[in-house]
């Protein structure tokens, strides 16, 4: 019998990744996650304008930081780059997507109520609540208020959070969401963690573990299972082993990477009977173009691939509300949501949520205060930091946020640079007029909730003249179909043409959702490790 480094590597530890790499290890498997970010922790979360907030795609070996955020002509993404990736960054949100998203686009068989007892199981892994009553937001009252003056208070609710609450928690005791007012316990995975003082950081890293990052539960429980999970292992191409290394047609694939190390790439590789391509809608569509039309390894993959990809509709509109306080850096970045999705305003699927801000001013001033010696100049920082605390310079700001569906017609593609014919880069083509209506719509509900709660909205000119959107929730590109002319992956992520190899991650869903995808990623990504497991 052929001998394999590995019974499976999972290349990537988002929310596709983390879920694969846990069942399969949890089957007694030997895993290997190849994550191309760090594993950060508490200690070196970014906060300080020098720190290392961004990945460079283009040069990882010395800009490998916490996010990663793709700049295309008329489209820009943001994706978490580290152990745990999209959960490090996204607002913690946690929702199923509606059964009559489930239409004629997914495989046959796959429905919500298919789905559904993979969304119990994400649920129950994440450990999901709400934000307790006692500590509700001004955002949330905010959003509340906005909604039943609009006729939809019964279209708003607290949404699904994985975060860890203490229901004794007092938002204002003093010092108000001091790190110190976190209780610190052991979760049902066995790490440590904490509850949540109502910070604002779920963006940039919760520096007290009250956020349920992947790496506190789904990746724990791998490692606890012998998964090895590799930071800074950036993967360059899949190989399929034929007749030469291991064996017959089918027989595995060669995985090559570049170790980010020191400020250099080293080149690597390691092979396995199965491979999991879980590096997100981006990350995967470009590692699969580039083996099929770059490298050549993969020449049979579908014609379909990078093809129907989809912004989920995210848009964001600050409103200002003079006189009132907001304070958007006060709680969890977003608790409460508008369902609009049965298409009342418009016939537009909408989905409005309570965005949230980090307060950034702060954390510098709180970091500042750590590296400086007692005495004066100390004394000068401390009152400045609880003068900057009490200024709260965003106090007024509401920046109502938001999920929709759109037409999901984008495409990526490696193409070359003008002044670098030599070099294939990915590329997107994104035409914003079939989705125009859509952002449109979402743009006036916005404009509409901040009239009604007495705000002034500023639209982004970003949109408005430019035409140009930023999404943190990237859809598509390798779909789910029941066939490779219509799609790149079947309905449990299996690639076709190719035995062993799948692709579980957001790049995989065949439309947009309208609403914050994790949870149905991860969901997916439940039911297809289980797939592999039964047939292996």
């Amino acid at each position: 019998m052929a001998k394999f480094d590995h019974d499976a590597i999972v290349i990537g530890s988002g929310f596709g990744g983390a879920v694969s790499a846990c069942r399969l290890a949890e089957a007694g498997m030997k895993v290997l996650v190849l994550e191309r970010g760090r594993r950060w922790t508490p200690e070196t979360y970014p906060r300080n304008p020098d720190d290392p907030w961004l990945w460079n795609q283009d040069q990882p070996q010395l800009f490998n930081g916490w996010a990663d955020l793709r700049t295309f002509s008329d489209m820009w993404v943001a994706a978490g780059a580290g152990v745990g990736g999209g959960s490090l960054i996204y607002a913690n949100v946690s929702v199923e997507a509606r059964p009559e998203v489930f239409d004629g686009r997914w495989p046959q068989g796959l429905t919500h109520a298919a789905l559904k007892p993979y969304y119990d199981r994400v649920a129950q892994m994440m450990d999901l609540s709400t934000i307790p009553d006692n500590q509700l937001t001004a955002r949330y009252w905010l959003m509340k208020e906005g909604a039943e003056k609009l006729g939809w208070g019964e279209r708003f609710h607290k949404v699904p959070l994985a975060v860890s609450f203490d229901p004794a928690f007092d938002p204002e005791r003093a010092p108000a969401r001091a790190d110190s007012h976190s209780k610190p316990f052991t979760n049902r995975h066995g790490v440590p963690q904490g509850t949540c003082v109502h910070c604002g950081n779920c963006d940039i890293g919760c520096q007290v573990k009250a956020k349920n990052t992947l790496d506190l539960n789904y990746l724990a429980v791998a490692e606890q299972h012998r998964c090895e999970i590799r930071p800074l292992h950036l993967v360059t191409k899949i190989e399929p082993l034929g007749s030469g290394e291991h064996g017959g047609q089918g027989s595995g694939y060669r995985v090559h990477f570049d170790h980010l190390d020191g400020g250099q790439r080293r080149a690597g590789s390691a092979s396995a009977v199965r491979v999991i391509v879980a590096a997100g809608s981006i990350g995967s569509t470009e590692l699969l173009l580039r083996s099929r039309d770059q490298y050549r390894t993969l020449p049979k993959l579908s014609g379909r691939l990078g093809k129907g990809w989809a912004f989920n509709g995210d848009f964001v509109t600050p409103s200002f509300h003079k006189g009132r306080k907001v304070s958007p850096s006060h709680g969890p970045t977003i608790s409460s949501a508008i369902d609009l999705l049965d298409g009342v305003y418009k016939n537009q699927a909408l989905f409005i949520e309570d965005g949230g801000v980090p307060n950034l001013a702060g954390e510098f001033i709180r970091q500042r205060l750590k590296s400086l010696p007692g005495g004066k100049l100390r004394k000068l920082w401390q009152e400045l930091g609880s003068h900057a605390d009490v200024q709260d310079p965003l106090s007024n700001m509401m920046p109502w946020f938001g999920q929709a569906v759109d037409a999901a017609d984008g495409e990526l593609y490696l193409g070359r640079l003008w002044y670098m014919p030599w070099r294939r880069t990915l590329k997107m083509n994104w035409d914003y007029r079939a989705s125009e209506a859509t952002v449109n719509a979402m743009v006036e509900v916005h404009e509409k909730l901040s009239a009604a709660t007495g705000g002034t909205p500023f639209v982004p000119p970003t949109w408005t003249i430019a035409r140009n959107l930023i999404t943190p929730h990237p859809l598509g590109g390798c779909n789910m179909a029941d066939s490779a002319d219509r799609g790149v992956v079947d309905g449990h992520g299996q690639v076709f043409g190719y035995p062993g190899l799948h692709v579980m991650d957001g790049a995989t869903l065949p439309r947009a959702i309208g609403l914050n995808p994790s949870r149905t990623i991860a969901a997916l990504a439940e039911r297809g490790a289980e797939h592999i497991v039964r047939h292996a």
